[in-house]
């Protein structure tokens, strides 16, 4: 659902191809409903609605559509009913705001006098440097929590980071395979097997009498647990995974 309002001749608008995609209906119905919009404010309809064409990805061929302003998309979408139709609504509300937004922020300074046009780059480049250093302290902030991370609350701080570093990847598992190479490096750096480990700690726990739930929940986090020497290699791992990851970048 991207794109769903872009800039046009400095101005924010939709396509009918776009609403037809976002509200999951068929192209030449919501090309039939523009046509009958048009017919019912035909004075008006050249300042809500006019026409243009796509090249379709497949055939190449080319194809009508119609471009919409937002007094024109809130009419079509007055036909648009149901919770989920009003969801879409919502976002695409939000999407025009942010655009007129920046259409806002591009303003043309190419008529105002040097000395304006002056003051304006200044302004210009102060605000960039506010952002700037907005990004470096939150970088700062998030690489200070990654240093302070302790064996405290060790097990919910590191869920936390590894969830950070699989956002930064955008797939599905990748919690998992990042976690996996976590492991991986613990019994690199500690010169052992965390799987055997596993494998003894559960034998020894089935010995001691554990109920089968707790030997099955039993885990490597748990082998790390009752090792000091190991719970600091995970830590360490963990930090430098963080970092390798970028995390800051998120906020």
């Amino acid at each position: 659902m991207n794109n769903l309002v872009i800039m046009k001749d400095q101005q924010a608008v939709t396509s009918s191809l776009q609403v037809a995609e976002v509200f999951e209906k068929q192209h030449k119905h919501v090309l039939e409903a523009i046509d009958e919009l048009k017919q019912g404010v035909a004075e008006n309809s050249a300042h809500l609605f006019y026409e243009d064409s796509y090249i379709h990805p497949q055939n190449k061929q080319s194809y009508r559509q119609v471009i919409m302003n937002r007094d024109g998309f809130t009419l079509l979408a007055m036909g648009f009913t149901g919770q989920k139709a009003l969801q879409f609504k919502l976002k695409y509300i939000e999407a025009f705001n942010q655009m007129e937004n920046h259409i806002k922020e591009q303003l043309d300074t190419s008529t105002l006098s040097p000395e304006l046009q002056f003051m304006n780059s200044v302004v210009q480049s102060l605000a960039k440097q506010e952002i700037a250093n907005k990004r470096l302290e939150n970088k700062v902030d998030n690489i200070t929590d990654i240093i302070a991370l302790n064996t405290t609350d060790w097990r919910k701080e590191c869920r936390s980071l590894v969830n950070k570093m699989a956002k930064t990847q955008g797939e599905f598992g990748a919690y998992q395979e990042i976690q996996t190479a976590i492991y991986d490096e613990v019994d690199r750096r500690a010169g052992s097997s965390l799987k055997i480990r596993l494998t003894n700690l559960k034998n020894r726990m089935a010995y001691e009498g554990a109920s089968k739930t707790k030997i099955r929940n039993t885990n490597k986090l748990d082998v790390i647990d009752n090792d000091k020497r190991l719970k600091e290699i995970y830590l360490a791992v963990v930090k430098d995974f963080a970092i390798k990851y970028g995390i800051w970048k998120e906020n």
